[in-house]
């Protein structure tokens, strides 16, 4: 499979995973400092962004091809509806503040809602950007699955959607409590317990998705926020610009996601919602290790490692984790889908359950600190993003 799969991957399909993967940051909160709002619409002729390089391979992506996700060269931008229907003025509802953070594709602001001094948050998306069909249908898509898992304690709730000429915005659920790993960072006392926790909310979140016929198709820790910093509970998947609705059955063959955490079925472009679970089974293995399980250099080395499959259980913290974590963690990245554990399955076994059999004895210190290492480096790499 592995041989089969890297060279598709090599000749085709690479800039496509790149691009996809790096688009879908638009929706982070940073401690990032204060900017300018959505300017308003102006006459002035606007330049198509240059070509970002890819922090892993260390080369510029390649000019996305036709069909590819959001942003893709071609036609000039159409500024015409995305929503399809006339919405109220942000601006008359709302006052936008600060910046929270940037992606490749919009940027995400504090805002108060005028009527009641509520504090939410904007994802402003540029409309220059959206260039076709597909584009639009992505946004219109995104919306429409956060309305339809509107309810979930652990999905970041939708306020509204807005557009005016320049700008379509997502008014949703402000998440005051900061990233996952900088909360686990900030407790200091962290165990297995308490990573049985955090997986069960994030596989919760999957369960719920998966019984009302979505795939996230995107899940890692900067996707997952706090709504509260007081409360290790309040977790929220905050990010569903990737995701789609899925029939039982349904094979999708599109290659997204980030790359440590795509399942082997992804990049083979033969997958269903599995791959959410394996997604799942990656960030457990980070918060019992600090560190991937797929790891290399370069962005092709990551591919290759995960279409091996090889997981690593010998090196630190790994003799002194319990075996029921272990078994768990090779369940959810069993490489043959069919075999893999579903979500719901996932939390029945009993090292994740509720008063289940994860002890709480401490975890080495240097967990931690990988943990912190690896987020520090996956905040640079953002940056580097941007700064491109």
């Amino acid at each position: 499979m592995g041989n089969a799969c890297g060279g598709a991957l090599r000749s085709r399909h690479l800039p496509s995973f790149k691009h996809a993967a790096s688009q879908r940051q638009d929706s982070e909160y940073s401690a990032a400092a204060a900017d300018d709002s959505p300017k308003k619409p102006s006459s002035r002729p606007r330049t198509p962004p240059a070509a970002t390089t890819d922090a892993h391979a260390g080369h510029a992506s390649a000019p996305p091809a036709p069909g590819m996700r959001r942003g893709a060269a071609g036609a000039p931008p159409d500024l015409g509806s995305v929503l399809g229907h006339p919405t109220p003025n942000l601006r008359d509802l709302y006052a936008l503040g600060r910046k929270l953070g940037q992606g490749q594709f919009g940027t995400t602001y504090l805002c108060t809602e005028l009527a009641t001094g509520v504090d939410y948050a904007c994802k402003s998306i540029s409309k220059r950007k959206l260039i076709t069909r597909e584009d639009i249908e992505d946004v219109r898509r995104e919306i429409q699955i956060m309305h339809h898992l509107s309810g979930h304690k652990n999905v970041v709730a939708i306020k509204g959607a807005y557009e005016d000429q320049l700008y379509v915005h997502i008014v949703m659920e402000l998440c005051a409590g900061g990233e996952l790993f900088d909360r686990i960072i900030q407790r200091g006392h962290y165990s297995e317990r308490k990573a049985a926790e955090l997986t069960r909310i994030i596989v919760g979140v999957v369960e719920a998705c998966h019984s009302l016929g979505v795939m996230h198709r995107d899940l890692k820790p900067e996707n997952f926020l706090l709504a509260n910093k007081d409360d290790d509970l309040s977790l929220k998947a905050i990010d569903f610009g990737l995701s789609v609705f899925f029939k039982p059955g349904q094979v999708f063959t599109d290659v997204v996601g980030s790359p440590y955490y795509v399942a082997p079925e992804v990049l083979c472009k033969s997958y269903g919602p599995a791959a959410d679970v394996w997604t799942a089974g990656v960030i457990l293995y980070i918060l019992l290790s600090g560190v991937p399980p797929f790891w290399a250099e370069t962005q092709q080395g990551i591919f290759d490692a995960v279409l091996k499959g090889v997981i690593d259980f010998d090196s630190d913290p790994w003799p002194v984790i319990s075996d029921s974590a272990k078994d768990l963690i090779r369940r959810m990245l069993n490489p043959r889908p069919e075999e893999r554990l579903t979500a719901h399955e996932v939390l029945c076994h009993p090292w994740i359950r509720d008063h289940g059999v994860a002890p709480d004895r401490p975890l080495d210190p240097a967990v931690l600190s990988r943990i912190k290492q690896f987020s520090a480096m996956n905040k640079l790499k953002k940056m580097a993003l941007r700064v491109l």
